[in-house]
């Protein structure tokens, strides 16, 4: 009965601790990536605080300057997250400028490991989330200069600009320190080595040709 006991309360507590689960918390001031260890742990490794200085918390004028939106899809994606700046190891956040050209749009996507809350600075977007199965409800709305709206974390979601001769531009915080991005088109059409046809034409409902051709295009990256 003990044993039982036992094995009840490390389930409870693996349940309870994956339920919480995030990016790891401070213990510290502050964990300023080291660079140079050649340890790998679920994040980054701390430098030693003797050697972090201002500079390790600060990314010099990121996001003042349009980006180009000229590819495909007609968004540029801006990510500062911990690759870019040391300082952010175990705080759990990140942020982004998005410049999506008119009629741009950023295209349906998750990030596995943030929520995202995103204001418009310049311009109109049309932006929206679809709830997981078997609902599969969309929510969206329109987005004029100031406004506010929040992707839960790991849904689908997406933006787009409606205005056929304005751009538009975007900041979005995430709650993760390296939030991850998928694609969909990219990740489905895109992926190396292709997935299966007979996998996708059935997945889709279309002919194998279908997908083929879709396999065939080039599927860009707008996150820079």
């Amino acid at each position: 009965m003990a044993t039982s006991y036992f094995l009840l309360a490390v389930f409870l507590a693996l349940v309870s601790s994956q339920a919480i689960a995030s990016d790891p918390s401070p213990l510290q001031d502050f964990c300023v990536v080291d660079k140079d260890s050649p340890v790998k742990v679920n994040g980054f490794v701390c430098k030693d605080p003797m050697r972090v200085n201002a500079d390790d918390f600060f990314k010099a004028a990121e996001l003042d300057k349009p980006r180009n939106t000229k590819g495909k899809v007609g968004s540029n994606v801006t990510l500062i997250n911990v690759m870019q700046l040391a300082g952010l190891n175990t705080l759990g956040i990140s942020l982004a400028r998005i410049d999506y050209a008119p009629l741009g749009e950023n295209p349906p996507h998750t990030h596995p490991r943030a929520t995202e809350i995103l204001t418009v600075l310049e311009g109109t977007l049309y932006v929206g989330f679809v709830t997981s199965n078997p609902n599969n409800t969309l929510f969206a709305k329109v987005l004029h200069k100031g406004d506010v709206f929040v992707f839960p974390k790991g849904l689908i979601h997406f933006q787009f600009n409606p205005i056929h001769d304005k751009p538009a531009v975007a900041l979005a915080a995430l709650s993760s320190q390296n939030p991850g991005v998928i694609t969909i088109a990219n990740a489905v059409f895109g992926s190396k080595p292709p997935i299966s046809d007979d996998v996708l034409s059935k997945a889709f409902q279309v002919e194998k040709g279908t997908i083929d051709w879709l396999q065939a295009q080039f599927w860009e990256n707008n996150h820079y």
